[in-house]
């Protein structure tokens, strides 16, 4: 058995490695071939056994882990036990830490949730999940947007839009991830159907969510000029992007870090700017300026706050170069979900697939934010960035 026992191993320049968590419903898709229309149900899977059914999810999640053979030794992997994901990578001689052990051998979809539970709680950088439409739906009830997620397809039904092409396809996105290529980001919809109307011949299919998904990055398609990003035009689509934002939240209180990406939304907004400085805003108006550590954890408290930071060139510093006024405390106090990166495409690219950096002055902190930022790089355009 290759299980290690291990919290966060690290590379040679002492950065945590890529954290893949990994789920698979062993019962997904067992009553496809059988002509059962689906496999939602202990009764389903039961009769599906009885009349010969295979178990095909941990197979096809083999095939979308192999692409990962040639990453080893730079990603760390935490799952569930037996056939729930230890059995897999077990086979293909992953190193693997379990964090979730099922009560009894045929699983449901409480032990789908419960185990991408205990992999928000590990702080994965990626969830990947083998099944159909039904773990999808376990998977979101849980996770929602909390950390970004990929689907292998192993089910009967995949109306859904969180799942790859193909397992192979999944594997190839994952691999991109861990490589630190840029990778995008979209919100992919949750859908099932009633397997019982299915059953009599009807297709209802109902919403049950969103998650945040990578999608792997075609660059020349998502930039303007020929694949060459024009600055300026770039900076404008983030600064309206931004404004919808707030917008769409009047009484959020928006407090703008430094840098010159910030500098542009501000300037987009028509507000004076402290460019080595930071900003608060409100309903479009400018509420503060250059304000300390202590204002902003006096102004913000207990009042809808987000924070809007950028990546510093060459350097890859989200936090701790230049917005020392956003303190562990404040960090904190408003929380990750809550901390909104800007950044061009070319800033990211020149980074050659290092992480973007945190250096708040608190490890621990520094330790709780680590993982997978959402970074915004045009209008409604976003990538995936690792941060360490």
């Amino acid at each position: 058995m290759t299980q290690i026992d291990t919290q966060h191993p690290s590379d040679a320049n002492h950065n945590p490695l890529f954290k893949l968590g990994i789920v698979v419903n062993p019962f997904a898709g067992i009553g496809g071939a059988l002509a059962l229309k689906g496999s939602d149900g202990a009764e389903i899977r039961e009769k599906a056994l009885a009349m010969g059914a295979e178990k095909k999810a941990n197979e096809k999640m083999a095939k979308a882990l192999s692409i990962l053979e040639a990453l080893s030794g730079q990603f760390t992997v935490v799952t569930a036990a037996g056939d729930m994901g230890a059995s897999v990578c077990d086979s293909l001689g992953i190193p693997f830490e379990v964090i979730y052990f099922p009560k009894a051998t045929q699983t449901e979809g409480e032990d789908s949730e419960a185990a991408a539970k205990a992999m928000v709680e590990a702080n994965v950088d990626l969830l990947l999940f083998a099944g159909g439409d039904g773990t999808a739906r376990n998977i979101c009830s849980v996770v929602g947007t909390q950390v970004p997620v990929l689907g292998v397809p192993a089910g009967c039904k995949i109306h859904s839009g969180v799942y790859c092409v193909s397992p192979s396809a999944a594997g190839q996105v994952v691999s991109q991830m861990i490589a630190g290529e840029l990778v995008s980001e979209m919100d992919a919809e949750v859908r099932d159907i009633d397997e019982n109307a299915f059953r009599e011949g009807k297709v209802i299919a109902k919403h049950y969510g969103e998650m945040r998904v990578p999608a792997e990055l075609t660059y020349v398609q998502a930039v303007k000029m020929g694949g060459k990003e024009d600055e300026a035009l770039v900076l404008d689509d983030i600064a309206a992007y931004v404004s919808e934002l707030m917008d769409d939240e009047p009484d959020t209180y928006f407090v703008m870090g430094s840098g010159s990406t910030v500098g542009a939304v501000m300037e987009f907004l028509g507000l004076e700017n402290t460019l080595l400085g930071v900003d608060v805003v409100r309903q479009g108006e400018l509420v503060a300026s250059d304000v300390t550590a202590p204002d902003l954890l006096t102004l913000t408290k207990d009042k809808p706050t987000k924070v809007i930071v950028t990546v510093i060139g060459g350097q890859g510093h989200i936090l701790g170069r230049g917005n020392q006024q956003l303190s562990p405390e404040f960090i904190r106090q408003i929380g990750k979900q809550n901390m909104l990166v800007v950044a061009t495409k070319q800033k990211l690219q020149a980074l050659q697939g290092k992480p973007l950096r945190l250096d708040t002055s608190d490890a621990a902190l520094d330790a709780e934010l680590a993982g997978a930022f959402t970074v915004i790089t045009g209008y409604k355009d976003k990538v995936l960035c690792n941060a360490r």
